[in-house]
């Protein structure tokens, strides 16, 4: 069996996003190999809970590299800057701790797992005498400029300068260039992602999406007869998002089907949810709107199953764990054909809605949903095509995949 040092930085069982991302990695992976984890140590009390639902659990080591609630608080707030100067620290410690595991067991493959984005390699890298992964990488690209109408100055400015630095940071930054030329394999998140690192670094990259699903047996409940149609959004509250569209179609859509409503799960605790507050009264669609706040994944997964339909309006992701989780629970979804989500979503399972501005994409998106709203049948048939769909985007399939990368690394 193959031994493989991870390096992880974030890790939660039950849960979404980066964290949710490295738990299901390390667990699925570990079906076919030894992994030893460095990890930091802020949800070690629930990985040591789940650990003892996984039968194979004495295929998983973690090594716990903690840091101060300060810095993970840095962490979480996405685009503070800060926090790279403590992950550096932290990355230095991490080195440290993976060449005294290399000194106690025969390792066979270094993986660079999360965090994902390109600035963030770590520094495994630079231990030349064992085979080094790194992937998926993902972040780069750029935010679309003209869905920023009637955001802020502030919010404007900062999209504008996250593009011009992400393009130079992404083609000159030495950190993550001289790790994308030592590493022995690259696995790129999304489209864009690859053809990038295609265009300016190497020829072999992979595609390999940074998420997978779980195939599950649902049991589907005909939809023709109903007159209510529930539509989900599930998101943060900030202008990649792009809320105030999915607000925008519901209004356009109660203009020609009454009992459309949109559950929206999201922490409230933030402006943006002040100025979609403000949205909804001025277009008069309170009753078409149900806010839910923050609420457990389980629950999540939950009202996925009593949803007809998702609607995810983000312009600026990695591949969203949620439209994994979407697909997962049988419910169809209706985004824009970018990022990984344009990867994820074919027309066996949705609708994909091409980037075009703020002003025309809510008509975009309320006519493919109106679509759905009068063929029943065609979206009872996406739920059912979500199992076929389920079964490619698999966890299952994904880890064989890499599993393979590894054999043939070694023999390299």
């Amino acid at each position: 069996m193959l031994n493989v040092l991870i390096n992880a930085y974030a890790v939660r069982p039950n849960w979404g996003s980066e964290p949710g991302l490295g738990w299901n990695w390390i667990v699925n992976l570990a079906q076919y190999c030894n992994v030893f984890v460095i990890t930091e140590g802020e949800w070690e009390e629930e990985i040591n809970d789940a650990l003892n639902n996984i039968p194979w659990k004495s295929n998983i080591h973690f090594y716990y590299n903690k840091t101060t609630q300060e810095v993970r608080n840095m962490c979480w707030n996405q685009g503070d800057w800060r926090f790279y100067k403590h992950y550096r620290k932290w990355q230095k410690k991490t080195y440290n701790i993976a060449q005294e595991i290399i000194a106690s067991n025969k390792i066979d493959i270094i993986h660079q797992l999360n965090m994902i984005g390109f600035r963030e390699p770590g520094s495994l890298w630079k231990i030349e005498t064992i085979p080094f992964i790194w992937g998926p990488v993902g972040g780069y690209g750029w935010t679309t400029l003209k869905y920023l109408k009637g955001q802020s100055i502030n919010t404007k400015t900062k999209a504008f300068v996250k593009n011009i630095l992400n393009y130079l940071q992404g083609r000159f930054y030495p950190l993550s260039n001289k790790a994308m030329r030592r590493a022995d394999c690259i696995l790129a998140a999304n489209s864009n992602v690859y053809r990038f690192i295609k265009k300016h670094f190497r020829d072999d990259v992979i595609l390999l999406n940074e998420t997978g699903c779980y195939e599950n047996e649902i049991s589907l409940s005909k939809t023709n007869e109903k007159k209510n149609f529930n539509l989900l959004w599930v998101g943060k509250f900030d202008y990649r998002k792009q809320l105030e569209l999915a607000i925008q179609t519901i209004a356009i859509i109660k203009e020609n089907y009454q009992q459309i409503k949109l559950t929206i799960i999201g922490d409230t605790n933030n402006s943006a949810y002040e100025r979609a507050i403000n949205l909804v009264k001025f277009l008069n669609i309170q009753d078409n709107i149900e806010w839910l706040g923050k609420v457990p994944n389980i629950r999540v997964h939950e009202i996925m199953r009593e949803s007809d339909l998702f609607l995810f309006t983000s312009i600026d992701e990695g591949t969203p764990h949620v439209v994994l989780e979407a697909i997962q629970n049988k419910l169809p979804v209706v985004c824009f054909n970018t990022c990984g989500q344009g990867d994820v979503v074919n027309n066996t399972v949705g609708i994909k809605i091409p980037l075009s501005t703020a002003t025309d994409s809510p008509d975009h998106f309320a006519k493919a949903i109106l679509s759905l709203i009068e063929d029943r049948k065609k979206l009872y048939e996406m739920k059912k095509n979500c199992s076929n769909r389920q079964n490619e985007l698999s966890w299952d399939l994904k880890i064989k995949t890499v599993i393979d990368i590894y054999k043939m690394l070694i023999i390299k």
